[in-house]
């Protein structure tokens, strides 16, 4: 007798056979059923083959490698929630140290304590954290402001401002708009591609919550002149109704120049610097999902109470100051990994890596013949390029970007900010993971899609005939 056998069902828990491989996933509606665990994750992965590799993509800031021994420690710790400290005392206490470490790393002073003398958080990306130093400037302007008689209530003649360069990253303008803030933003020119110091204090009056110092700009990577920006605060506050302060955005030089030389200061060494924020996940060398701010002071009138919420933690009550709840701890152990692993000294020397790399890249494109270095990298590790002006060709850095990544690489091309937005650049981010080895490989590949674009024929279309 024939025993009729179901074959398929050996076929379904793989990805080749499967009915399920034969059919779109589903992107409307729940599926009615289940499916095997392996071909579902079969299924996912490949349908994002067509995604450019993570490293290649010379456009984010953001870590795409890390070592297998964090890569163990983050999937041990996803099923963790930071926002509980007193469930996840070990995490809590990661993050404090991460915290404490980045502080004494902004040379907030070798006797402070966390907690004591300043205080910050750990934040999901460093935008998380420039919302919180924007609040922090908001909320202590109205409360000093009300104090010598301005009415915080007339938005009329007393509406907040903030004063940044035009170069800012989109979430100073989120802030803006969320908290009825007017963005007042200092224009860039042919002679300054960071703050015009010359000229920020114009846009200063009793109503500025403060001034963002942007250590290391999105567009072009260079660094705006806090230095200079905190003498012109010092001098301005001697007479001033309202004492100015400035907040100092250092998404991805704060992990960086710390370890390197050639930076003014910019940090905790200048007395108006209030607070730094910095994301965990670019030169913290951490995958996408964690940032830090960090106030000078632990006091109401840098952090206002109404910024802070009591939580339980150790049988004692701590302050809570994230906007986000319920995210993994998972991010801040990586941190503490990476701290703890590669030292003071090992962090040097990755990124002195990082900076010889981005100074032999900026060289080897120079040498190209076709472009003109905006920026080398030769303080934080961006590199930025222009068709040079004597050059007649006729393709343009969207072209070079459109081929460059059929090769993979993702090089973006974009107009600078206004009152320069007639020139068009592109920007190269290196990061750790981008050794001499994938340079050289990136400049074959550019050397290459340049001659495709010298020889390429464009074919006009035929005419219509009628």
């Amino acid at each position: 007798m024939t025993t009729s056998i179901d074959y398929q069902k050996y076929l379904e828990a793989s990805f080749l056979g499967s009915e399920g491989s034969q059919e779109l996933l589903p992107n409307t509606k729940l599926p009615e059923g289940p499916m095997y665990a392996n071909l579902a994750r079969d299924l996912i992965k490949h349908f994002r083959l067509n995604e450019a590799k993570a490293n290649q993509n010379l456009a984010t800031f953001c870590t795409t490698q890390m070592e297998e021994q964090a890569d163990a420690l983050i999937l041990d710790s996803l099923n963790t929630n930071a926002i509980d400290k007193s469930e996840y005392p070990k995490t809590a206490a990661l993050e404090n140290a991460c915290i404490s470490m980045i502080a004494h790393l902004w040379n907030i002073g070798d006797s402070k304590k966390l907690n004591k003398d300043f205080i910050g958080t750990s934040t999901v990306g460093s935008s998380e954290g420039c919302m919180l130093g924007g609040l922090a400037l908001l909320k202590s302007w109205k409360e000093r402001a009300s104090k010598v008689g301005i009415d915080v209530l007339d938005l009329k003649n007393h509406r907040p401002n903030l004063v940044i360069m035009s170069g800012y990253q989109v979430v100073w303008e989120k802030f803006c708009v969320y908290w009825d803030v007017e963005l007042r933003a200092v224009p860039v020119d042919k002679k300054h591609m960071s703050l015009d110091t010359s000229s920020v204090m114009n846009h200063v009056d009793e109503n500025t919550i403060g001034v963002i110092g942007i250590h290391g700009i999105t567009y072009t990577g260079a660094v705006d002149d806090i230095a200079t920006l905190d003498k012109l605060v010092s001098e301005y506050n001697r007479t001033a109704k309202v004492e100015l302060r400035i907040h100092v955005d250092a998404a991805f030089g704060g992990l960086f120049s710390p370890f390197m030389d050639g930076f003014e200061p910019w940090d905790f060494r200048l007395e108006n610097v209030v607070s730094i924020n910095v994301s965990g996940h670019k030169y913290g060398m951490v995958y996408p999902g964690i940032g830090w701010i960090v106030w000078r002071k632990n006091n109401y009138d840098i952090l206002p109470k109404s910024m802070r919420f009591e939580v339980a933690y150790l049988g004692d009550r701590v302050d809570s100051i994230a906007i986000n709840f319920s995210h993994s701890g998972a991010h801040i152990v990586a941190q503490y990994y990476n701290f703890i692993r590669f030292g003071y000294y090992g962090y040097k020397k990755i990124m002195e890596g990082v900076r010889k790399v981005s100074l032999e890249l900026s060289n080897e494109i120079s040498n190209t013949g076709f472009f003109e270095i905006i920026n080398d990298g030769s303080q934080l590790p961006i590199v930025c390029l222009k068709l040079r002006e004597d050059m007649d060709v006729p393709w343009s850095l969207y072209d070079l970007e459109s081929v460059l990544s059929k090769h993979g690489w993702q090089v973006p091309a974009y107009p600078l900010p206004k009152n320069r937005e007639d020139t068009t650049i592109s920007r190269i981010v290196v990061r750790p993971s981008m050794s001499m080895t994938v340079c050289g490989d990136f400049i074959e590949d550019l050397k290459l899609s340049i001659k495709e674009l010298e020889t390429c024929t464009i074919i006009k279309p035929m005419q219509s005939i009628i």
